[in-house]
């Protein structure tokens, strides 16, 4: 085969440095388009942003030449340096596939997140995301 094909759809979650609320409700509209143009720049095609101010939640279809790694730190790394210079993401991140029937459900999630806050923790939200995925960890492990 002479090229490649994929339908890489990730559900990609990481929180700020020490989960501290550093994304102001006002700064969030911004911050969330110039993730939208890193993943643009990146060919990388955004379904979803959204979050609150300790976390962010991003829907991205991946190309075949980009690994979910890969992609994460070009989000986090040119992100952080539009915020400010005191601003860090934390140094982890979750990352989860989503199948093709799922699409709507997620983004409707992360378009929801103000809400969802409102009756939950980021460290509850992520830990139930990870027992949904079959990922086991210690409640040690999710609270850096």
């Amino acid at each position: 085969m002479s090229h490649s094909f994929s339908k890489n759809h990730q559900h990609i979650i990481f929180g700020t440095a020490g989960r501290r609320p550093a994304i102001a409700k006002q700064l969030q509209p911004k911050l969330w388009s110039y993730m939208a143009g890193i993943c643009r720049n990146h060919k990388m095609f955004v379904r979803a942003i959204g979050g609150v101010e300790d976390h962010v939640h991003l829907l991205v279809e991946l190309p075949a030449t980009l690994s979910v790694a890969q992609a994460v730190s070009l989000i986090k790394s040119n992100s952080s340096k539009w915020v400010n210079k005191e601003f860090a993401w934390q140094i982890g991140y979750g990352a989860f596939s989503v199948s093709a029937s799922n699409l709507a459900a997620v983004t409707r999630y992360i378009n929801s997140q103000a809400e969802h806050h409102r009756k939950m923790t980021f460290a509850d939200e992520f830990a139930q995301l990870l027992k949904k995925h079959g990922v086991k960890l210690s409640p040690e492990d999710i609270l850096d």
